[in-house]
C-alpha cells in the first residue's frame, strides 16, 4: 500500500482499539466513540458496516463471561422490536445523499450522547411498551448510523438497572441488533491487510480496556467515553451540513 493508504490503515486501526477498550470499559461505546471518525475515514456506508461487525464480535466475545445475568424477559421485546426496524434504517441510509447523511448521523449521535449525559427520564421508556420502543429505535439507528446503544442506555435508566446488570444485557442486545444490521448491510469491502489492523486493534482495544477496567472509575470512564463521542457526532454533523 502507498503511504497515504497506509496512514489511513493505521488510523483504522487506532480508532477500532479505542472504540474496543472503550466498550469494554462501560459496556458500550464502540460505536458512539468509533462510528463519527469510520464515517469520516471510510464514508457512510463503509463505516457503519464496519462499525456493525466489530461492535458485534466484541458483544459476542463480552457475552461470554456474564450470559447468564442477561435479563431474556427484558430483552425479547427490545431486540424483536430492533430486528423490525433495522431495514427502515438501512433503506434510508441508502437513500439519502452523503451529505445529508452525515448530517443526519452527526445530529443522532449528538441527540444520543446530550440525553444519555442528562440521564433523561422518560415515562414512555418503562415496561414492555418501553422496552419496545428503545428497541425499535434501537434497531433503526444502529443500522442507518451505526449507533444503537443509547435508547438502550436510556431505558436501562430509567428501568433502575444498575452498571453491573446492564453490561451483560448491552452485550447480547449488541449481539443481536449487530446480526440483523450485518445482515442488511453486508460486509464492508476492506483490503486483507486493513482487516487484519482492524481485528488487530479489536484484539489490543479488549486487552487495554479489561486491564483499565480495574484501574479507572467507572464514573470517569463514561464520561470520557460520552465526551469522545459528543465531539465525534459534532464534527460529523458539521462536515454534514458543510457538504448540503
Amino acid at each position: 500500500m502507498a503511504g497515504p493508504e497506509w496512514a489511513n490503515s493505521l488510523l483504522l486501526g487506532g480508532i477500532v482499539l479505542l472504540g474496543s477498550s472503550v466498550q469494554w470499559l462501560t459496556g458500550m461505546g464502540f460505536a458512539l466513540v468509533a462510528v463519527p471518525a469510520l464515517v469520516l475515514l471510510l464514508g457512510p456506508a463503509q463505516g457503519v458496516v464496519l462499525a456493525n461487525c466489530a461492535a458485534g464480535a466484541i458483544s459476542v466475545v463480552g457475552l461470554a463471561g456474564g450470559w447468564r445475568r442477561v435479563r431474556l424477559r427484558a430483552m425479547v421485546p427490545l431486540c424483536v422490536a430492533a430486528a423490525c426496524t433495522v431495514p427502515a434504517g438501512t433503506w434510508l441510509a441508502r437513500k439519502l445523499p452523503e451529505p445529508a447523511l452525515l448530517a443526519a448521523m452527526g445530529a443522532l449521535v449528538t441527540v444520543a450522547v446530550t440525553l444519555v449525559m442528562g440521564g433523561a427520564r422518560v415515562p414512555a421508556l418503562r415496561g414492555g411498551g418501553g422496552a419496545v420502543a428503545a428497541g425499535a429505535v434501537g434497531g433503526f439507528m444502529n443500522s442507518a448510523a451505526g449507533v444503537g446503544g443509547p435508547p438502550l442506555s436510556l431505558y436501562a435508566v430509567n428501568a433502575g438497572w444498575t452498571v453491573r446488570e446492564f453490561v451483560p444485557n448491552a452485550m447480547f442486545y449488541g449481539v443481536v441488533v449487530n446480526v440483523f444490521s450485518v445482515a442488511a448491510n453486508g460486509i464492508p469491502r476492506l483490503s486483507a491487510p486493513v482487516w487484519g489492523l482492524a481485528v488487530t486493534g479489536m484484539v489490543a482495544g479488549g486487552l487495554i480496556g479489561r486491564a483499565l477496567a480495574q484501574r479507572v472509575p467507572e464514573k470517569r470512564a463514561r464520561m470520557l467515553v460520552l465526551g469522545l463521542a459528543l465531539a465525534g457526532g459534532l464534527t460529523t454533523l458539521g462536515k454534514g451540513l458543510w457538504g448540503l
